[in-house]
């Protein structure tokens, strides 16, 4: 019997053998095929806050103008800048906190399959997946498929991570990209059936990402206007000009102004002198 220190991981782990035992016994799929289907058992069960999530997602890249001039205005006041911010985004009914639910809720699933697979005794059924990964019990460097796991892996999740933060800088997804080189020095040492789980919520992101950018017409962000030397300069209402759109009201020509006209000289006709 396993004793843990907090008790809500032995339950985590009994709900994950029980999902795991019911694709296995009842729909007759492999132990590696039965993560793959809770997997997606888990994302279905996640897509209506997905669905807040890639609203949110597209709120911030409508609202990303007004919120940079948020930044621009009050950078040298950080924590005015973050009550600025704040009020923005109630007022505009945005949740920055909604594009990570779906991921805080897939980590207790993480954990769960963990524990399960580093305290696997099922019986029955093979541990191999796809001929190439013999146990997915196993570290995921024990055999050389595991290798092509990992790089299926990292692959997808570069993916991912770009389907997931479409609004962001460029330095942001630099980070996204270099993220699954470091982190695959830490996988390498995981189960590889635990890998399998995170290869396949990587490419269920993607697909889903790929719909969503077919079903889902994207706002482009306002260009900023370019302004010349021939652009001529703003109205903001001190020639005169009426606010409501009407033409400007003629001014009366100050005294000033007449004066510096130059003068026309009317030059006197000579007379034509006729003989007698």
């Amino acid at each position: 019997m396993i004793v843990y220190a907090i008790p809500v991981l032995s339950q985590l782990e009994a709900v994950m053998r029980h999902v795991l035992n019911f694709f296995h016994a009842n729909l007759g799929l492999t132990w590696a095929w039965s993560i793959v289907a809770t997997t997606v058992v888990v994302r279905v069960i996640l897509v209506p806050l997905t669905i807040r999530q890639i609203h949110s997602m597209q709120s911030l890249q409508l609202h990303a103008p007004e919120m940079k001039r948020i930044q621009q205005k009050y950078k040298h006041d950080r924590q005015k800048q973050n009550e600025e911010l704040m009020k923005f985004y109630k007022e505009n009914k945005i949740n920055p906190a909604a594009s990570c639910l779906p991921m805080l809720l897939q980590l207790p699933v993480f954990i769960a399959l963990y524990y399960t697979l580093k305290h696997f005794t099922f019986t029955g059924g093979t541990l191999a997946f796809l001929h190439f990964i013999p146990s997915i019990k196993e570290g995921t460097t024990a055999h050389w498929g595991g290798y092509v796991l990992l790089v299926v892996y990292v692959g997808s999740q570069m993916a991912s991570g770009l389907f997931m933060a479409p609004t962001a800088q460029k330095s942001q997804r630099m980070i996204f990209m270099i993220m699954p080189l470091v982190f695959v020095f830490v996988i390498a040492r995981f189960p590889a059936g635990l890998v399998l789980y995170w290869v396949t919520t990587n490419l269920w992101t993607v697909g889903q990402g790929l719909i969503t950018r077919r079903l889902v017409q994207r706002t482009p962000a306002p260009a900023p206007e370019r302004r010349t030397s021939r652009t001529p300069p703003k109205d903001d209402g001190s020639d005169g000009s009426d606010t409501n759109g009407d033409e400007p009201s003629p001014q009366p020509a100050s005294p000033a102004a007449t004066s510096s006209q130059p003068r026309q000289v009317r030059r006197k006709k000579k007379k034509s002198s006729g003989r007698r």
